[in-house]
């Protein structure tokens, strides 16, 4: 059985980038990875991935277009929903090793798999740029209000640097930053929680008038939330696949992530509220506001989220590009070097600010067919086993017509046109990201029940860093 060589470019010799990239080890992420982390650890990860900004950000939208303590419970409810994909999604990562995009050759085929990745490819990007931006703009909000010196653009992009510095070292750089930025990002939120409920009594928050000419509802924001999660889960199984056990990767990745989204989006929500309710102009999505009721404290949280969050999202492309392709024909550092070059350029075009809340629901009707096709591939048509033959470069059970499966292909277009006429066309009154997900997945399932191709005798289970 052909598996993925590993690579010892550099080892004797070579060019300085190859022997750099054999020192930063970045190619183990090539190929399945036994995990060896424990429940905590991972729980750690996601906490401090998702103690971002833009999840901050994203509950300044709800408030007080919805009352607060409705924003809250949405909140809860859009994550637990959403947190489903997440964890099953992670979960495939752990037993395969694989990351989230490799899995998608299971589904979409050898080559197929080569759109997803392009996709996800393009939607982290966006994230890398949005998230630099805003780290970069309230830097530039502290550097000019001590100094009067100003160039928010500047700050972007060295912001983005020192996350691409952090991104090429890989799963192992992850491993040690991540868990200590986020027990860092999450007592100094509690910290703006207390001072928020000292300064104004619950019953303030929850008495705040709504304004509804600002055209949310409840439907609406449960459909953001749960956007958010999809945006998250491109790279559930990449963080996952580094757990040592399933029991480690679910319950990690499913306290971390609830916890810090609801912790995040909370604030977000709470800290506009506490602006209205101080007889300031509410404007969503804008960290500078924020930071100015809450001062330094708010500011040193959304410039490590950014330091934690981007970190996980460039090694979450590297991952994509390098894994996607077999033999070891891209190596971590150089593919790691050029994404990294392309987000500090993106990093600059603080216009794209303004486009967030479109970009999120881009995320969403891209990603939430996919991940109905994979979760019903993985879990009900090949019954929880994809073997070997998913790391070949050519041929085997996954290469179906030409390294495409067509009908996985076909459905994925069809999910992302329900997502768009649901979004932008007929209203529904469960939005549009739970329709299409239900309709993905039983049009996908459907298919393989007709065409008879549910696997009756799977393969015995193995995890795939075990040779064959």
């Amino acid at each position: 059985m052909q598996t993925v060589p590993k690579s010892n470019t550099g080892k004797d010799g070579g060019s300085w980038l190859s022997r750099l990239s054999d020192q930063l080890g970045g190619d183990e992420d090539h190929g399945p990875i036994k995990g060896t982390l424990s429940t905590g650890r991972i729980g750690m990860i996601w906490l401090a991935a998702n103690l971002v900004v833009t999840t901050l950000l994203t509950g300044t939208l709800f408030v007080p277009g919805v009352s607060w303590p409705l924003a809250i419970g949405l909140i809860v409810l859009g994550s637990i929903v959403g947190g489903v994909v997440l964890v099953l999604v992670g979960n495939m990562g752990t037993r395969t090793g694989l990351s989230t995009m490799s899995l998608t050759k299971g589904a979409f085929g050898l080559r197929g798999s080569l759109l997803t990745t392009a996709a996800n490819v393009v939607i982290l990007m966006g994230w890398c740029w949005v998230q630099a931006m805003l780290a970069g703009v309230t830097v530039n909000y502290l550097v000019e209000g001590f100094t009067g010196y100003s160039n928010p653009i500047l700050f972007s992009v060295m912001c983005q640097f020192l996350v691409v510095c952090l991104a090429i070292f890989g799963h192992k750089g992850i491993e040690k930053i991540e868990p200590w930025l986020g027990l860092v990002i999450f007592l100094i939120m509690l910290y703006i929680f207390y001072t928020a409920f000292t300064t104004f009594s619950p019953s303030a928050f929850i008495n705040l008038p709504v304004d509804k000419s600002l055209g949310w509802n409840g439907v609406s924001v449960l459909d953001v939330v749960i956007a958010t999660v999809i945006s998250w889960t491109v790279l559930s199984a990449e963080m996952n696949r580094l757990a040592k056990s399933q029991k480690a990767g679910v319950v990690g990745s499913g306290v971390g992530y609830l916890t810090s989204t609801i912790m995040s989006m909370g604030l977000g929500a709470t800290a506009i509220a506490y602006v209205v309710l101080s007889g300031e102009e509410a404007r969503s999505f804008d960290p500078t506001m924020i930071v100015s009721a809450f001062g330094a404290p708010l500011a040193i949280v959304i410039f490590l989220s950014v330091m934690a969050t981007n970190t996980m999202v460039v090694y979450g492309m590297v991952s994509s590009v390098v894994g996607i392709l077999p033999g070891n024909k891209v190596r971590f550092l150089p593919a790691a070097l050029v994404l990294g070059t392309v987000s500090l350029i993106g990093s600059s075009w603080l216009a794209m600010l303004d486009q967030f809340t479109s970009f999120l629901t881009l995320v969403g009707s891209l990603f939430v067919p996919v991940f109905a096709i994979m979760i019903v591939d993985y879990y009900l048509v090949h019954k929880r086993v994809y073997d070997h033959d998913i790391l070949l470069d050519r041929g085997g059970k996954y290469w179906y017509q030409n390294g495409i499966h067509y009908p996985a292909i076909i459905i994925w277009a069809i999910g992302i046109g329900v997502s768009m006429l649901l979004t932008h066309g007929l209203v529904s009154p469960l939005g549009a990201t739970i329709p299409t997900f239900a309709i993905t997945f039983l049009l996908y399932l459907g298919w393989s029940w007709l065409t008879k191709a549910m696997v009756t005798l799977p393969t015995a289970y193995e995890h795939l860093s075990t040779d064959q």
